[in-house]
């Protein structure tokens, strides 16, 4: 493997573990409200994502996407989306539900697919249609011994499926894409904040209650959500996607691994059907689509 290769594949890496071992940076957040951290998490990320565009000289990318009406447009719903996945991902690790989270970006990849039949008419092989219909198979199984959709999980695959899907479409730089789409939210996040601190509910008003350490971990919450997309970027710019997408799963199963071993959140029967049939549905897929690629 070259040197450029190896540098993607370090890039690759450090994404994907950062995003499964996040978790335990918004569990160090209990307490403090999710609406509280998905504000300063904007606002934090649209800052540190004006300076490294600052840094970069890559503010022309941003003009430039400013100035395409449906691009802005497409951008807004994707901060939507985005702010939506941040939100209910960040109440989830609150309240004890990282394996549900886990299962969420288990069922992404395959969301993918659906979603590319279904909007873009893309024709899925026999073994990818396996793939989809196994996984369906263990979500309704899941359903059924739960007495309930498991909608966390469904709410982050589906979300995140479609703001990637809109990002497909939408030719705006990652980085530029995030700063414009945190921009976007940016200034209802700072009314709301202004109106949760004036009326005595905000963190800051509240700083003595969730302990110091709050305060530093809501300043770095801009940095720990743009570090790890521009490692992805950098990882993707210097290997095929059919080898990124292999990283795709450290996440999930870090973030499953420090539910059930760190925090001792249950894994049930019913968790190890539904997971089992996922599993075997992402290595029917990875393997077709690999088998595809060659």
């Amino acid at each position: 493997m070259d040197s450029h290769k190896s540098t993607g594949v370090l890039y690759a890496l450090a994404a994907y573990t950062s995003w499964g071992i996040l978790p335990v940076y918004w569990k160090a957040l209990h307490g403090v409200p999710a609406l509280d951290v998905i504000l300063c998490r904007v606002l934090g990320t649209v800052v540190f994502a004006a300076l490294l565009l600052t840094l970069a000289g890559r503010w022309p990318e941003v003009r430039a996407a400013l100035g395409q009406r449906r691009h802005l447009l497409a951008l807004a719903a994707s901060a939507l989306l985005i702010a939506a996945n941040w939100l209910v991902f960040i109440w989830a690790v609150g309240q004890q539900q990282i394996v549900a989270t886990s299962l969420g970006y288990y069922l992404n990849p395959l969301v993918n697919v659906a979603l590319g039949m279904l909007l873009l008419g893309e024709r899925l092989r026999a073994l990818q249609l396996v793939a989809v219909a196994l996984a369906s198979a263990g979500v309704a199984y899941f359903t059924f011994a739960m007495g309930g959709l498991p909608w966390i999980s469904l709410v982050l695959a589906g979300s995140f499926a479609l703001y990637g899907l809109i990002r497909k479409t939408v030719p705006v730089a990652s980085l530029a894409g995030l700063a414009i789409e945190t921009a976007l939210l940016a200034p209802v996040a700072a009314i709301i904040i202004t109106a949760r601190e004036a009326s005595g509910s905000g963190a800051l008003a509240n700083a003595a209650q969730h302990g110091p350490h709050a305060a530093v971990l809501l300043a770095g919450a801009g940095v720990v959500t743009a570090l790890p997309l521009i490692w992805f970027a950098s990882a993707a710019r210097r290997l095929r996607l059919a080898t990124v997408g292999l990283f795709q799963y450290i996440a999930p199963s870090l973030a499953l691994a420090i539910a059930v071993l760190v925090y001792g959140e249950p894994f049930s029967r019913a968790h190890v059907v539904a997971f089992v049939c996922i599993w075997s549905a992402l290595a029917l897929y990875t393997w077709e689509s690999w088998r595809a690629f060659r």
